[in-house]
């Protein structure tokens, strides 16, 4: 009897103990799931920011490729003319 009223006494205290560790332990997962939700949206955010980047460059590299253009520079800034047509040689 006296092994009974020992283990009820030490019962109650320990899932008391079981319990208020449980609740810190979700709180704490809680409140760490929170911190990298914000993390998660940070990186998104700069993950859109780059996408427009990229959109960006590649809108300017293809204006700066373009044929015209290419062309425009050649004439005046190269001095490069076409060649007539009886001064090309085809070699075979």
């Amino acid at each position: 009897m006296n092994i009974r009223l020992w283990s009820s006494r030490l019962l109650v205290p320990v899932l008391a103990l079981c319990v208020l560790a449980s609740g810190i332990g979700c709180v704490y997962m809680r409140h760490e799931a929170r911190k990298l939700f914000v993390h998660l949206q940070e990186l998104q955010t700069e993950r859109d920011r780059l996408q427009i980047e990229w959109g960006k460059l590649r809108i300017e590299q293809g204006t700066w490729a373009s044929h015209g253009r290419v062309e425009n520079m050649a004439r005046s800034e190269l001095k490069m003319i076409e060649p007539q047509p009886g001064s090309v040689m085809a070699i075979r």
